[in-house]
């Protein structure tokens, strides 16, 4: 996907993770793919819902928040997914370091919506 300059630059790193993430989960095995993958795929999609709905809302804060916590459930399963050998080790690598940078991106957008409020 390019990028256009109207998107904010966390959509764009949130989608590249997605053109990596989907295929990757995808690999999964059989026994797992219709739970484990399909979990964090759901809750990386809502996370592309939770940024578009910030960038249009007045409450921004809330849908932050929510993208916030979403993000630490899939460190949470990609976690799991590592531990069970479902991930090798430089791609849960990837996804962390992907991950902390969004992570970060969204905490400095959380943050300048806190200090705007009145």
């Amino acid at each position: 996907m390019t990028a256009t300059t109207e998107e904010l630059p966390i959509f764009t790193k949130w989608m590249e993770f997605l053109d990596w993430l989907l295929p990757t989960t995808e690999k999964f095995p059989r026994k797992v793919r219709f739970t484990l993958s399909q979990r964090i795929d759901n809750l990386a999609l809502d996370v592309v819902e939770d940024l578009v709905e910030a960038r249009y809302s007045r409450q921004k804060t809330e849908f932050l928040r929510r993208a916030n916590l979403r993000l630490e459930k899939l460190r949470i399963l990609l976690r799991v997914s590592h531990q069970h050998k479902y991930l090798a080790s430089r791609q849960y690598k990837h996804a962390m370091e992907c991950l902390y940078v969004v992570g970060s991106m969204l905490g400095g957008w959380r943050k300048e919506q806190e200090r705007r409020r009145p």
